[in-house]
C-alpha cells in the first residue's frame, strides 16, 4: 500500500481515502450505488499490498556463508567472525567501526572448531552494533566485508584452557593483526528480510610486521620473561625500545638513571625524529585539534626533541617504552593481574634490570622515575603505588580512573546501572565521550556495546574490556567476571569491591598511607584537563581530596588541572594540547631531574650523568 502512497480510514459514517498527492475523497457509503465496488476495490489493495509483503508464515531470511580459507590455512580454526557493512567507500568497513556516529554497522559472532573445507554460515541471530538485531537492518546496497580475527588456544598455569587472539606485534589492533583473514569491500544488496543466498571468501591476509632496526640512539630489546611464559603456559616475551643518551659510548664508566615512558603499544620510540621535517609532505587537517598541517607539527616537533636530547644541557638517562602487548590488549596496565598475568613483577624485576644491565643503568629505585598519559598516565601511577620502593617519581596525565567512585560517569560502589542514571518515571543514557564543550559523541552504552561485537568474555581487545581483564578476578570459566552485563549495563557489586581492594588507586593510597606514607611522599605528581574527553577529570577530584587528607607524612606532590584542556593534558600551561601532548619526554625528564635531589640518598650519583 505504501508504493502508491495511500492511507484509509473506516467508520460507520464514511470512507476517506488520501493519495499521495494530498487530494482527499469522500464517499458517503448510503449514497454508492453498489457495497461491491467497495468490496472489490478493498479487495485489489489488499491483492497488491500481499504481493509486496513477505506472508507471516513463510520463514525467509538472507543466507550468508564463509568458505574456508584454505590457501591460508590448513589447521583447525578459532576466533571471531565479523560482518561489517558501511554506507561509504571513504575506507575499507573493518577500519569504520567507531563510537560516534560515523560508525559502520558491525555484526560478530564466535567460531570454535571451524575445519578445513567447511563452509560456515553466518548467525543472522548475532549481536549488532550500533543495530543490535540483523533483521532490523535496512535493506540497501552496503559496502560489505567478512573480517575473521584469528585466536589461539592457551593452557595456562592456573588450569584454566582459553582461546585468546594472541597479538602478533601489531599492538593487538584487530583489524591489523598479521594472520587475520578478510573479503575485499564489496557493494552489495542486503536484505535481511530476503531469501537469497550470499557466499563469502576470504582470500584477503594481513602479512607480518616488520620490526624496527637498531640505530645510534634507539635500540630495541626483546627478552622471554619467566613469569609470564610460566602463567601463560607458552613462551611470552617482553620488549623495550631504549632511548640512549646522548655521549653514551663516550663515557663507558657512566652508569644513568632510568625514564619508563609508559603508554599504549608502541611501534618505535615515539617523539623522535633525527631529520627535519619531510618537505614533501601533504599537510593533513586534525579534527581533533582543528588544526591544519598537524602531522608536519608532529614531525617538527620530534626533531625539536632530538635536538634537545643531543644538546649541551639536557639530563643524560636512559629513556624506555615498555613493549608489554597481550592477548587481551595493547599493553598490560603494568600490574599484577589474575587474567593478564604478572606484567608488574616482570616488567620491574625481570626487563628493567635486564635493560639497565645492558644498557649502563645505575640499577637503583631512586634513579628510576615513571611517566605517561591516559592509560600510561594510570600506568606511572600505579606501578609508583604498587612498588614504592623500586620508583623515584611518577608523572601522571589525565590518567585513566583512578578512583573507582567516578569510573568515567560510573560510581562502581553505589550505581547499579553502568549504561543508565535512572528514576523512577524516566532514564538517561550514561555520557561516554565529549569535546571540550561538552558535546557528547557517544554514550558508555555505545563504546561497549561495540566491544562485544568485537569479542565475547573480554576478548575485543578494547578500552573497557582490558579494565575488565586486569581489574577483575577469573571467572569460572577461565575468563574475566564482568563488572557489569554488556547487554543490559547491569553491575556486579561483587566484582566492584574486587577492583575497590586491588586496583583502586585512590582508594589504596588512603587505606595504605600509613605503611608507606614515607615511601609515596614527593613522588606523586597527577595532571588532568577539566574538559577530558572521558570524563577521567571526575576522578582526578577525588583522588586530590585524598591526597590533601594525608598526613605524618603530607603527600608533598602535586595535581594540577587545565582550563577547558581535553583528553592527554599533561600539566602545560604555556601550550596549547595538540602541542603539549608531543612533549612528554622533554618535560618531564627534566622535572625529575631538578627535584631528584630532594629524594635521593645520601651517597647517590647526582653528577656523572649531567656531562
Amino acid at each position: 500500500m505504501s508504493q502508491y502512497g495511500m492511507k484509509f480510514h473506516l467508520n460507520p459514517g464514511k470512507f476517506h481515502g488520501e493519495i499521495n498527492q494530498g487530494y482527499p475523497i469522500s464517499l458517503n457509503y448510503v449514497k454508492m450505488k453498489s457495497m461491491n465496488r467497495i468490496l472489490i476495490f478493498l479487495f485489489l489493495i489488499f491483492t497488491l499490498a500481499c504481493q509486496h509483503t513477505p506472508n507471516a508464515d513463510q520463514e525467509v531470511s538472507l543466507s550468508m556463508s564463509i568458505e574456508y580459507p584454505d590457501q591460508h590455512y590448513s589447521e583447525i580454526l578459532d576466533g571471531r567472525l565479523i560482518l561489517l557493512l558501511s554506507d561509504n567507500g571513504d575506507s575499507e568497513p573493518r577500519f569504520q567501526l567507531r563510537d560516534n556516529t560515523s560508525t559502520c554497522q558491525g555484526f560478530g559472532m564466535d567460531v570454535e572448531n571451524w575445519a578445513p573445507g567447511e563452509r560456515l554460515e553466518f548467525d543472522s541471530e548475532s549481536f549488532g552494533y550500533p543495530i543490535e538485531d540483523f533483521h532490523s537492518l535496512k535493506p540497501g546496497t552496503y559496502h560489505v566485508q567478512m573480517f575473521f580475527h584469528k585466536y589461539e588456544t592457551f593452557e595456562r598455569g592456573d588450569g584454566h584452557v582459553v582461546k585468546m587472539p594472541m597479538d602478533r606485534g601489531e599492538g593487538q589492533q584487530w583489524n591489523r593483526a598479521p594472520g587475520n583473514v578478510y573479503t575485499p569491500s564489496t557493494r552489495l544488496h542486503i536484505d535481511p528480510g530476503s531469501d537469497s543466498e550470499i557466499t563469502f571468501s576470504l582470500t584477503e591476509i594481513i602479512p607480518p610486521i616488520v620490526e624496527p632496526e637498531d640505530t645510534e640512539y634507539v635500540k630495541h630489546v626483546k627478552i622471554k620473561s619467566g613469569l609470564l611464559s610460566e602463567f601463560w603456559g607458552r613462551d611470552m616475551y617482553l620488549g623495550a625500545h631504549v632511548l640512549l643518551p646522548k655521549g653514551w659510548a663516550d663515557h663507558p664508566e657512566v652508569k644513568y638513571p632510568l625514564a619508563v615512558f609508559h603508554g599504549h603499544f608502541p611501534s618505535n620510540f615515539g617523539g623522535w625524529r633525527t631529520i627535519p621535517p619531510d618537505p614533501n609532505l601533504e599537510p593533513d587537517y586534525s579534527t581533533r585539534f582543528n588544526v591544519s598541517g598537524y602531522n608536519k607539527i608532529v614531525q617538527q616537533e620530534a626533531y625539536d626533541f632530538y635536538k634537545l636530547w643531543t644538546g649541551p644541557d639536557f639530563p643524560r638517562v636512559l629513556a624506555i617504552e615498555v613493549q608489554h602487548a597481550n592477548p587481551f590488549y595493547d599493553d598490560s596496565y603494568a600490574v599484577n593481574s589474575e587474567n593478564v598475568g604478572p606484567y608488574g613483577d616482570a616488567i620491574t624485576y625481570e626487563l628493567i634490570p635486564y635493560i639497565e644491565r645492558q644498557f649502563r643503568g645505575i640499577g637503583e629505585g631512586w634513579a628510576r622515575f615513571t611517566y605517561g598519559g591516559s592509560t600510561g598516565g594510570w600506568e606511572a601511577l600505579a606501578v609508583q603505588i604498587m612498588y614504592p620502593k623500586e620508583y623515584n617519581g611518577c608523572f601522571a596525565a589525565c590518567p585513566d580512573p583512578i578512583d573507582f567512585r567516578a569510573f568515567c560517569l560510573v560510581n562502581l560502589y553505589e550505581d547499579e546501572n553502568a549504561y543508565f542514571k535512572e528514576g523512577s518515571f524516566k532514564k538517561t543514557l550514561v555520557a561516554g565521550h565529549r569535546d571540550y564543550l561538552g558535546n557528547v559523541s557517544a554514550t558508555l552504552k555505545d563504546m561497549n556495546q561495540r566491544e562485544l561485537v568485537l569479542g565475547t568474555k573480554s576478548r575485543s581487545g578494547q578500552q573497557w574490556d582490558i579494565w575488565e581483564a586486569v581489574y577483575s578476578p577469573v571467572d569460572t570459566d577461565g575468563y574475566p567476571k564482568r563488572i557489569w552485563d554488556k547487554r543490559t549495563g547491569m553491575i556486579n557489586p561483587e566484582v566492584a569491591n574486587y577492583w575497590k581492594e586491588n586496583y583502586d588507586l585512590a582508594y589504596i593510597l588512603k587505606r595504605d598511607w600509613a605503611i608507606h606514607g614515607n615511601d609515596w611522599k614527593g613522588k606523586i605528581k597527577i595532571y588532568c584537563g577539566d574538559m577530558d574527553n572521558y570524563y577521567l577529570n571526575n576522578a582526578v577530584y577525588l583522588a586530590e581530596v585524598i591526597l590533601e587528607a594525608t598526613s605524618d607524612p603530607y603527600y608533598n606532590g602535586e595535581v594540577d588541572y587545565g582550563d577547558r584542556a581535553e583528553h592527554c593534558w599533561n600539566g602545560d600551561h604555556s601550550q596549547p594540547n595538540h602541542i603539549s601532548r608531543l612533549r612528554y619526554n622533554r618535560m618531564f625528564i627534566q622535572k625529575w631531574s631538578d627535584e631528584v635531589h630532594t629524594r635521593a640518598p645520601a651517597n647517590a650519583d647526582l653528577t656523572s650523568w649531567r656531562y
